[in-house]
């Protein structure tokens, strides 16, 4: 079993998150992702406290893709420094864990 990861960012809009979603799995560089929303965020952004509607991101994929994930993300964001974090998914079914596997090979 290679590492396996659910990357997260958010958006402003469903439009983009979408758009996000849609072109990293395009691209092999995520097996899925979800989007949801609208969520709310309760944040420091420049110094001020602030909250406001986003749009999360969930994506599915291997530690493997996980640098051109995150460079994907960072370079088609709308926002100049957007949440990208990561989490490992440390049990999943070998079925779904193979299917990562194999819709990420790059």
């Amino acid at each position: 079993m290679s590492g396996y990861l659910q990357v997260s960012t958010a958006t402003a809009t469903r439009e983009e998150a979408v758009q996000l979603a849609g072109s990293a799995v395009s691209a092999g560089l995520a097996a899925g992702a979800q989007v949801v929303g609208p969520v709310t965020s309760v944040f420091w952004h420049e110094g001020q406290y602030g909250d406001g509607e986003e749009w999360q991101v969930l994506l599915k994929t291997t530690k493997r893709r996980y640098a051109e994930l995150e460079a994907h993300l960072l370079e088609n964001h709308s926002w100049g420094n957007p949440e990208v974090s990561a989490v490992p998914i440390t049990a999943g079914s070998a079925g779904y864990l193979d299917w990562l596997d194999r819709t990420t090979k790059g």
